[in-house]
């Protein structure tokens, strides 16, 4: 361990940067007491690696109506045996726009006829709306973590081969950003932290309370819907910026 070999110097840092500073400080000052010279070298290496560390790239990305779907109600709505058909594939990787569709009706017979499905399949049906398409079919959304949807409205699923009910799963998604853990670092959060969001422009915005949803290998992405992203005017800001709520 590089511990063992200079007494001070913080366990994780590269060895042949550690051993390469080292020599330098001893060169420029003979003599030095070797914790003077470790400490002097565990800075100078700490310090590089912070400025060498750029920040993350962030994309925001707006997220329009779209559905989840189980196995089970893929083969109601598609036919017996049917899978997802993947259509385009989304940013973050494993996860992609379906080439299907469905009707949405709502509880006044109000409808949306074309909402795309996203895959891949989940344990539970959802579908996440804006605030307009709920006025659009009649349906109060309440503002949820996608997943959680105990309690939710429900609506009807229409597909080509058939219909599905759905007692509960609609919700509109909670804007959340998602990270990798080196990103959560980085910004001095954790999953189920909050941020804000910056939208520099003509119609800059901050958006407060973005749920911070951190893992192993996730990239930067930020998802707010339709609603926010063209009160923001998102396709002509100048710039994003993620802020640490205090």
């Amino acid at each position: 361990m590089i511990t063992s070999a200079f007494p001070g110097i913080p366990a994780g840092l590269d060895r042949d940067a550690v051993e390469r500073i080292v020599r330098e400080i001893v060169l420029r000052g003979r003599g030095a007491p070797p914790s003077q010279i470790a400490a002097e070298a565990a800075r100078a290496l700490i310090t590089g690696q912070a400025h060498a560390r750029s920040e993350p790239k962030l994309v925001v990305s707006i997220s329009a109506r779209h559905c989840h779907l189980t196995d089970d109600h893929v083969e109601r709505l598609f036919g017996k045996g049917r899978t997802l058909t993947p259509h385009k594939n989304l940013y973050q990787e494993g996860f992609y726009a379906a080439e299907e569709t469905v009707m949405i009706v709502g509880p006044k017979r109000k409808m949306l006829p074309t909402v795309r499905v996203l895959g891949p399949t989940r344990k539970a049906s959802q579908l996440e709306l804006a605030f307009t398409d709920g006025i659009s079919l009649g349906i109060d959304l309440p503002v949820r973590a996608s997943g959680k949807i105990a309690g939710t409205p429900g609506c009807v699923l229409v597909g080509p081969a058939g219909a599905v009910e759905l007692g509960e799963g609609v919700i509109r998604a909670e804007r959340h950003v998602h990270m990798n853990y080196g990103d959560a670092e980085f910004f001095g959060v954790k999953d189920g932290d909050r941020m804000s969001l910056a939208i520099d422009g003509g119609c800059g915005v901050i958006l407060r309370d973005l749920l911070v949803r951190a893992d192993a290998t996730s990239k930067l992405e930020v998802h707010i819907d339709t609603d926010e992203g063209n009160a923001a005017d998102l396709d002509h800001a100048s710039g994003v910026r993620l802020l640490k709520q205090t």
